[in-house]
């Protein structure tokens, strides 16, 4: 679907701009849009490189570990599946804490790695766990309550007051996050999964 969508808006830019006499601006487009999709691929790859190498230092030193034993009673609820102790967890806890801090940069490494260990424990091809499902959940209902990224550019683009909107950040985060899970929750009860 998507497909369908870009390829409506390409091809509509397009002919918008041959009837309109303006190919020179749909030609700017696709270079200026070429080169700053490069300069982004360039700027993640390296931001994923630091994060995932600061990552390392912080599971060789035993961070992870600590992080990931003081988060078990949340573990404990939200992922029953996964056994304690194991590297999952881990990552997980490394994952959301950097989403916590709005490091979402961070945070990727973490969860492909977290993914990646749940899938180990699944076993099932072609069809996701709960704890998958559940992580996914939670990833995807911004869980975020210092959005470190958004106060930067507020603050680069010259707010007065770039951290105001923290409360309201908070409060959509406690929402989106707590509806996510209730909902995660309900269906795994059901015996619902996750088909991909």
């Amino acid at each position: 679907m998507l497909n369908v969508i870009w390829g409506f808006f390409l091809i509509g830019g397009i002919l918008t701009g041959v009837f309109l006499g303006r190919m020179d601006l749909v030609t700017n487009a696709v270079i200026d849009g070429g080169r700053n999709a490069v300069e982004l691929a360039f700027t993640m790859a390296g931001v994923v490189a630091v994060w995932s190498g600061i990552l390392k230092i912080a599971e060789k030193g035993g961070m992870i570990d600590a992080l990931a034993e003081k988060m078990e009673p949340f573990l404990d609820f939200l992922f029953p599946e996964v056994p304690r102790g194991h590297a999952a967890r881990r990552y997980i806890s490394a994952n959301f804490a950097a989403n916590f801090l709005g490091l979402g940069w961070a945070a990727t490494p973490a969860g492909l790695l977290a993914m990646e260990e749940l899938a180990k424990l699944n076993g099932k091809t072609g069809r996701a766990s709960n704890a998958m499902c559940m992580f996914l959940v939670v990833n995807m209902s911004s869980l975020q309550l210092v959005t470190v990224n958004i106060l930067a550019y507020r603050a680069e683009y010259g707010s007065a007051a770039p951290a105001e909107i923290m409360g309201a950040g908070i409060a959509a985060t406690l929402g989106t996050t707590l509806v996510g899970i209730l909902l995660a929750k309900i269906l795994e009860g059901r015996g619902k999964h996750c088909d991909f």
